[in-house]
């Protein structure tokens, strides 16, 4: 019955159907960020909204990569064809990233240690990051792109995944 449901409605428009990011964007990542950067796209490509003002209303492809030190939004279109580029510096995002990575090791060594009430604590910290960077990121892109909270956190743990590997 979801599938005839799905089947007769057009896709939703305002959002992503889909994320890619560097073809080697989990080869070096821990198990852990690896963990989070495939929990951050599933989320993503199951429930967002992504907006661009002023152009078709999707769903995008979204492209995201950290080319240089600037972090790029390279939208497309379904097929895959150039529809907007939006480029980012990462000077703004960098502590948050840098705190939340520290976090993930923390938790690693937490997790390997057995270490329950560090774990929960660590946790805890990583909620706060993901919601400040989620901030951040609505206001980075207002004006370019509207997205919601939720969208906005998904795209800081992508990029706290892109930036690990530089």
């Amino acid at each position: 019955m979801g599938d005839r449901l799905t089947r007769n409605h057009p896709p939703r428009q305002g959002r992503l159907s889909r994320v890619v990011m560097d073809a080697d964007a989990a080869s070096r990542l821990s198990p852990l960020l690896e963990a989070d950067r495939a929990q951050a796209v599933a989320d993503l490509q199951a429930d967002n909204r992504f907006a661009l003002p002023g152009k078709e209303g999707g769903p995008y492809v979204l492209h995201l990569s950290i080319p240089e030190g600037r972090l790029v939004f390279d939208i497309r279109r379904q097929d895959d064809s150039p529809l907007a580029g939006i480029v980012l510096a990462l000077g703004p995002f960098r502590r948050l990233v840098k705190d939340y990575q520290l976090l993930v090791d923390s938790y690693a060594k937490a997790v390997e240690e057995g270490r329950e009430a560090r774990i929960q604590a660590i946790d805890m910290g990583r909620r706060g990051l993901h919601d400040e960077g989620a901030q951040l990121m609505i206001q980075r892109l207002a004006g370019k792109v509207a997205v919601d909270f939720a969208t906005a956190r998904r795209l800081f743990t992508l990029v706290c995944a892109l930036h690990r590997r530089i």
